[in-house]
């Protein structure tokens, strides 16, 4: 196939890597020339003439960042691609953004999915992303061995938004286990257990789901650097809250952890992993790790 993959950040790079080594054409575009130049180096070739590129293209692919790189990426495509092709998306993104670029492509004929993934970039690295997929399901299923490359596990959720809504679902209990974690560790830290072994036993416990586990690799060297930055975290779980207003579900946890979040900020560790909210409840406890 002949595809166009816009956003060449830290997951949508190794997609697009992937989709190349499974012998598809793959031209990719990015407004960041350092991830350009990555790009260029790992055998992707650049869309120097983006609307060409769409034009001439099978479908089209993107990994942004917010809702507002979405909605102006969408637009483009949505401009230049031809009738028949698809726009598949993998961003995080609300709901309500999602589905204005539904609206947007309704009238194309062109097929519009949304496939959300779960995973770092080290899982897109190593090909074991789990794959959440909704719109046209005849479009999904001819798309599914495409994206084998991204992850053998693999999910259809329906017509519409359900993609974009079970990735949100996910991320509040991914941001809900490391406020676990900084409340379990810092108690056990307090009463005198060794940061190891608490890692150690939470490890092999009932508790030891694959994210605590991955957590560990880091955290049990109290290694901070980010697989997902506070900020990003931040814009996920803002993105929850407002999906939770919108459908009159409290999420009381969820703003505490976002409170946490913004305390990590006000630290300085806007550039670590966003288990850095450890350290907030440590500071909190009088813990002094580091």
């Amino acid at each position: 196939m002949k595809l166009v993959f816009l956003g060449v950040g830290k997951m949508g790079l190794p997609m697009a890597t992937h989709l190349l080594a499974a012998g598809h054409a793959v031209q990719v575009h990015d407004t960041d020339a350092q991830r350009l130049a990555l790009a260029q180096a790992a055998g992707l070739t650049m869309a120097t003439d983006l609307g060409a590129a769409l034009a001439q293209a099978d479908g089209a692919m993107s990994s942004l960042p917010h809702d507002a790189a979405l909605q102006s990426a969408a637009a483009l495509v949505a401009q230049h691609l031809p009738q028949g092709a698809f726009y598949l998306d993998t961003s995080t993104v609300s709901v309500a953004a999602s589905a204005a670029v539904a609206k947007l492509f309704a009238p194309t004929g062109c097929d519009y999915l949304r496939v959300t993934v779960s995973g770092n970039n080290h899982m897109a690295e190593a090909g074991q992303l789990t794959l959440m997929a909704s719109g046209p399901q005849a479009v999904w299923q001819r798309v599914v061995p495409l994206l084998k490359s991204w992850g053998s596990v693999q999910f259809y959720l329906g017509e519409g938004e359900q993609a974009r809504l079970m990735k949100l679902v996910i991320n509040l209990m991914i941001g809900q286990t490391s406020a676990m974690l900084a409340e379990a560790l810092s108690l056990g830290s307090k009463g005198g257990l060794a940061w190891t072994d608490l890692w150690q036993v939470i490890g092999a416990s009932a508790v030891a789901s694959p994210i605590v586990k991955a957590k560990a690799v880091q955290l049990s060297q109290r290694d901070f650097t980010p697989t997902f930055t506070v900020p990003q975290m931040l814009k996920d779980i803002d993105l929850i809250l407002a999906e939770g207003d919108a459908l009159q579900v409290p999420l009381l946890q969820t703003a505490m952890t976002r409170q946490m979040m913004q305390s990590a900020l006000a630290q300085g560790w806007a550039e670590q992993d966003y288990a850095a909210i450890i350290k907030v409840v440590e500071q909190s406890a009088g813990i002094h790790q580091e």
